[in-house]
């Protein structure tokens, strides 16, 4: 099942944090991404696609480190919409945030201050994507939007942008 039918489902389940508000202020977050640093709206989300193949394996490493507890706590403390540098240190060693930076420019065509001034932002949005799977009750419980999201086939296209364009198209806008 792709991500985004997981994170449907997990709006339909009460159990989940999933709401159809949460998925409106990650899309409203990208478009002010986009006018804040005067970039094409697909440069952002093509930049968010790169983030969520390097999300992914940084939490699969965290996950073999410390289990699944340990990757919900993380998406659960660093899942918004709001900018948190701590995450980067959390997830990322500076090679790989060299290297991210590096890929995102070649792809997106933007400069690499832009992209450090996007990734405080971007990498919180992907883990609220992440979000929407935990339960309301316990964060420790079962995620399966982000079991999905670290279980897929590894073909190594975590397409991030798909899911922001279905929740676009299923939020009608």
């Amino acid at each position: 099942m792709s991500i985004f039918n997981q994170i449907l489902s997990a709006i339909d389940n009460p159990e989940r944090e999933a709401s159809t508000n949460q998925l409106g202020t990650i899309l409203d977050t990208v478009q002010q991404l986009s006018g804040n640093y005067q970039a094409n709206p697909s440069a952002v989300q093509s930049a968010m696609s790169i983030v969520g193949n390097y999300t992914k394996s940084a939490l699969r490493q965290q996950r073999t480190q410390g289990g699944t507890s340990q990757v919900n706590q993380i998406i659960e403390r660093f899942g918004g919409t709001g900018a948190n540098s701590q995450v980067l240190s959390a997830l990322f060693g500076s090679s790989q945030l060299q290297d991210m930076i590096l890929q995102i420019s070649r792809r997106t065509g933007l400069d690499a201050r832009t992209i450090q001034g996007m990734l405080p932002i971007l990498v919180p949005l992907v883990l609220n994507l992440l979000r929407t799977g935990n339960s309301r009750r316990n964060i420790q419980d079962n995620n399966p939007v982000a079991n999905s999201f670290l279980d897929s086939d590894g073909d190594g296209d975590v397409d991030m942008n798909d899911a922001i364009n279905m929740a676009s198209r299923y939020l009608g806008r």
